[in-house]
């Protein structure tokens, strides 16, 4: 069994109810769409790899795993807000794994360095973080199951800062990664269609390179 665990968040993607904020820009069948891609990219890109693919999926009650591979393993997740359902992931899995990452799956152009430095670097700290530059993270990585949740009000502007202050009242290390963006505006979209342009991340993401070029 692989000692780290990728865990991706992830919501069952039905119309009007993924990516919402861009879906005032594009349309909810079109942010539908694109979602649905990323699924289906970064299942391919990670089912194989030498970590631990988990889709930890929401609404719990929906049959996430008729939308991945085989190969995938589907967790529903717990709790009834964010935080605490990241929370909550982290206290299960980190009992299985000696390390555990956890991705949303609105960030579909991960860097396999990212996450390689992310896993090597929890050798040493407590926490490894990879800033969005919306003032949130696209990725926490863990060894324990440090509560860095609580009181953070999650989807806003000081998710970093405030899971950063935690984690210094608490003496926890913390690593940061090279900061990225997730898509969930007009603005993140445009941008993720320009590093479609260049021909390795575009083989990454089939699926989602596809989308675009037929948009276009």
């Amino acid at each position: 069994m692989s000692r780290t665990a990728l865990v991706i968040m992830a919501r069952y993607p039905e119309v009007g109810m993924v990516k919402t904020r861009l879906a005032r820009a594009i349309g909810a069948e079109r942010a539908h769409a694109l979602y649905h891609a990323f699924l289906r990219d970064l299942d391919a890109r990670f089912v194989r790899g030498s970590r631990t693919l988990i889709w930890a999926f929401h609404p719990p009650e929906r049959d996430f795993a008729t939308l991945v591979s085989a190969a995938s393993r589907c967790e529903p997740q717990v709790g009834g807000t964010l935080g605490e359902r990241m929370h909550n992931g982290f206290l299960k899995l980190c009992r299985e794994f000696a390390r555990v990452l956890m991705i949303g799956a609105d960030v579909p152009h991960v860097e396999d360095a990212w996450l390689d430095e992310a896993e090597r670097t929890l050798d040493d700290a407590d926490i490894v973080l990879g800033p969005s530059t919306d003032g949130g993270y696209y990725l926490i990585g863990m060894r324990d199951p440090h509560d860095v949740f609580a009181g953070v009000e999650m989807s806003t502007p000081r998710v970093l800062a405030d899971t950063c202050r935690i984690a210094a009242a608490r003496a926890l290390r913390v690593h940061q990664l090279p900061a990225t963006f997730d898509i969930d505006e007009v603005t993140d979209f445009r941008r993720l269609h320009e590093l479609l342009q260049r021909d390795a991340i575009a083989e990454r993401l089939p699926a989602t390179a596809a989308l675009l070029r037929a948009w276009v």
